[in-house]
């Protein structure tokens, strides 16, 4: 499962990514969505690498962030209760979801999480670099569960 963000806004943006975002659901920076690993979405991801950042999520930064920033449809809360109506908690839901045998949208779960800018800023090189060359932006592999956990 590969955690993708929005780090660049929306002004400047060529037609053609702003259509791959939005079919990627990020809509806005800071939005987060999760991307199953599959070919087409991995170029997809790739076109847009300019704009995000991403890298695979482990399962307790995922079990984390679906309780404090999962938002069930009608804008309530993920609650355990809820869950418990689904037959599920959250390091279950996590371990499903990164296995790739349950999606949110069964649940009931919005697919995109509202994400606070990090704490103390985008280190090193800002948003306009890679992050291979020092920025935030593109493949950072497990290097993003940092980043969500400072995000939250």
């Amino acid at each position: 499962m590969i955690a993708a963000i929005r780090i660049r806004g929306t002004v400047n943006v060529r037609h053609d990514i702003t259509e791959t975002m939005d079919k990627l659901r990020l809509q806005k920076p800071n939005h987060l969505a999760l991307i199953r690993e599959e070919k087409n979405l991995r170029k997809m991801v790739e076109k847009a690498k300019d704009y995000i950042t991403f890298g695979e999520i482990n399962e307790e930064i995922l079990a984390a962030l679906l309780e404090k920033r999962g938002y069930v449809e009608g804008g309530k809360k993920v609650t355990a209760e809820y869950l418990k109506e689904h037959k599920t908690d959250f390091s279950k839901l996590a371990k499903d979801l990164i296995a790739e045998k349950t999606a949110l949208k069964t649940i009931g779960i919005i697919p995109v999480f509202r994400l606070h800018p990090p704490r103390k800023g985008h280190k090193r090189g800002g948003i306009k670099k890679a992050f291979t060359v020092g920025g935030a932006l593109g493949y950072r592999a497990a290097e993003i569960n940092s980043l969500i956990k400072s995000m939250m």
